[in-house]
């Protein structure tokens, strides 16, 4: 099944009556950030699991910022504990390298999720990870001559990561963007559940962070490939 968002009515989208905890991952990112930020505006308590804190500057009254290593679970395990959902924003910055942050980084948050009944996952991946003629023939060259060739590491750590979500027994969501910008939330965006849309070429990491945040609550999108772009 397929839908297609135009404009977004904000006050529709966020049941102001079940403001529970967030658990963000990946958020000295762009997109985690937007994240964090948006959750925060509409009232959402927030849990940053950050590696190094001192990278991370927001304050507010309803974040709590914790040290804590996708890779090591015993350090922010026990954040889960009541917490509403999950929404994993990993990445490996710039790096072109050989990298597990995504596979075994989620693998990780699952198993802690596992552990204290926390069931829903929103996890961001990339438009880019899967090539089909819905694309267009200059996006298909794009990703096949220049994308594919210098993140060849990050994808396949990525595509990992989707397998390990899918096999998951959790409520998940994976969100896989278009090329990702830094324009400011419009609210004006296509996302297409579970099927290709059709000439994507970018979204900003705000209306991302502003999707994500929708579908928290959203039936619709448990356990679907989402792809959104405008």
């Amino acid at each position: 099944m397929n839908y297609f968002y135009t404009k977004y009515n904000v006050n529709v989208l966020y049941n102001n009556n079940n403001m529970e905890k967030l658990i963000v991952f990946g958020g000295t990112g762009g997109t985690g950030k937007e994240v964090i930020k948006q959750a925060l505006e509409k009232g959402f308590p927030v849990t940053a699991i950050i590696r190094q804190p001192h990278n991370f500057q927001l304050q507010h009254r309803l974040l709590k910022v914790v040290k804590g290593d996708v890779m090591q679970p015993a350090s922010y395990e026990q954040e889960l504990v009541n917490a509403h959902a999950v929404i994993s924003c990993l990445g490996s910055g710039r790096s072109t390298k050989p990298t597990k942050v995504y596979s075994q980084g989620m693998l990780n948050i699952i198993s802690a999720m596992s552990n204290t009944g926390l069931r829903r996952l929103i996890c961001v991946s990339a438009g880019a990870l899967y090539v089909n003629k819905e694309m267009g023939l200059f996006n298909r060259i794009l990703i096949k001559l220049l994308l594919e060739p210098i993140l060849k590491e990050p994808y396949a750590d990525m595509r990992l990561m989707e397998e390990t979500v899918l096999n998951s027994q959790l409520d998940w969501s994976i969100v896989r963007p278009a090329r990702l910008t830094n324009k400011p939330v419009s609210g004006k965006y296509r996302a297409i559940i579970d099927s290709p849309i059709k000439r994507p070429f970018s979204i900003s990491r705000a209306d991302l962070g502003h999707y994500l945040l929708s579908i928290i609550d959203a039936p619709a999108t448990v356990q679907k490939i989402i792809s959104i772009a405008y």
